[in-house]
């Protein structure tokens, strides 16, 4: 049999001991597929002697994490995660000394996956990162490979299974988003500081690789307008239901004559659409290509499990040798694309006010649509919301995304106004 592959891991939290175990409980399977053993010879993790539930003393114990780098392994896993610091000196090193990398960081490919890709396709080694994007789904591949021969037009989906997991609560229970992001929280689904995944800044980075393997552009983190889910209310939750629609935090990523377009933003999804039927802290992402149609991709986007499937995955390609341009593309084929407008794309709205209840209001909301050019299909007024102000919510017509930009702009310091608005857009 041929030599076992050496690996270098760096990083021992809930996905690194979930990368041993994997090895372990099906090592004779991943062998056989990978056609030569995968041996895990060195680790490195900020406390030694915490107790992960894995025999660590049989591998190598590093303390410090860049000499990894140096360490005589054929690939440094790194699962230390952060946009910079130790992770990106890890991956520099690494990848500079020709050792292959595979990591499930996001937000360092988001900001770095370029310079990254370059230093791989320099000196011939790997960069694999299907864990980075929705856990244990085959999308990167998928996308890489399996839809290679495809003009993809759009890219999109449901990329942050926190949101998710809040969204189907408010929506199966009813209630508030504070009181579900604390359940979430106490459930460990979210951080102590859940900033990253509810203000969207998690899917972002998760669509700027997404949109990079789909388009063959640079990946362009900084241009993804990013929202969240921080201000919904229940009654947005309702709201949508009578209208038959779903709210889900969606990615959206196209590249046409006007730039590359990249979003994330909350929106209402017919009952009929897939995504509206994905629930918890599943993901799920769509591509649409110009000859295999539209393609879906979903299941479990985070976890131990998941996520060390993805991670030894793309190990057992490095041992049989598959693998090719980290960005589906060498790095000079890889174009700069301008961030597309948003003001001209067409689409329908919902907005939701929160009024103060009294005569007139209505009206100069009104006024303030039709000022701005924006048509109205619905208008529905509910009662008091806990603060004594009244709701209103709006659907509008089809239309260019700047008219409603302007309309909100005309109401912005209304006394007539509690709070900010909500605008959702309307999944297609």
């Amino acid at each position: 049999m041929a030599q076992a592959l050496r690996v270098a891991l760096a990083g021992l939290g809930t996905v690194g001991g979930g990368v041993i175990r994997v090895l372990d409980e099906n090592r004779e399977l991943i062998t056989r597929r990978a056609g030569r053993p995968i041996e895990v010879i060195a680790v490195s993790a900020r406390d030694r002697s915490k107790d992960r539930g894995v025999d660590l003393s049989r591998f190598a114990w590093v303390d410090d994490t860049a000499a990894l780098a140096e360490a005589d392994a054929d690939v440094v896993v790194e699962l230390i995660g952060g946009a910079d610091g130790p992770a990106l000196t890890l991956a520099r090193r690494a990848l500079s000394a020709g050792r292959h990398v595979v990591t499930a960081n996001k937000a360092m490919l988001a900001h770095h996956g370029l310079e990254l890709a370059g230093a791989a396709e320099a000196s011939g080694a790997a960069l694999k990162f299907e864990a980075a994007v929705a856990g244990g789904i085959p999308v990167i591949k998928g996308l890489r490979e399996g839809a290679a021969a495809n003009a993809i037009a759009r890219v999109y989906g449901i990329l942050n299974g926190t949101c998710n997991f809040i969204l189907s609560k408010m929506e199966a229970e009813g209630r508030d988003f504070a009181d579900v992001l604390a359940e979430a929280q106490a459930l460990g689904y979210a951080e102590a500081d859940p900033s990253f995944d509810i203000d969207g800044v998690d899917a972002a980075h998760k669509l700027s690789i997404l949109a990079s393997l789909a388009f063959g552009t640079a990946p362009a983190f900084a241009q993804v307008a990013a929202s969240g889910i921080r201000h919904l209310l229940a009654a947005d939750i309702a709201e949508a239901a009578a209208l038959g629609y779903r709210v889900r935090l969606v990615g959206v990523a196209e590249a046409d004559s006007a730039g590359l377009f990249q979003r994330v933003h909350a929106h209402l999804v017919r009952f009929d659409h897939p995504l509206a039927h994905v629930t918890g802290a599943t993901n799920a992402v769509v591509a649409e290509g110009n000859f295999v149609g539209r393609l879906l991709f979903q299941g479990a986007g985070a976890g131990e499990g998941p996520t060390a499937s993805a991670v030894v995955a793309d190990l057992i390609d490095i041992a049989r040798g598959e693998f090719g341009p980290p960005f589906a593309m060498p790095v000079a084929a890889l174009t700069e694309a301008a961030a597309a407008p948003s003001g001209e794309r067409r689409g329908r709205a919902y907005l939701r006010f929160a009024v103060a209840d009294r005569v007139g209001v209505l009206a100069e909301i009104a006024a303030a649509m039709r000022d701005a050019g924006v048509s109205i299909e619905s208008l529905i007024q509910r009662g008091a919301l806990a603060d004594g102000s009244v709701l209103v919510a709006i659907v509008t017509h089809e239309g260019p995304e700047r008219c409603v930009a302007a309309a909100l702009e005309r109401l912005r310091g209304s006394q007539s106004l509690h709070g900010e608005p909500m605008w959702m857009h309307l999944l297609d």
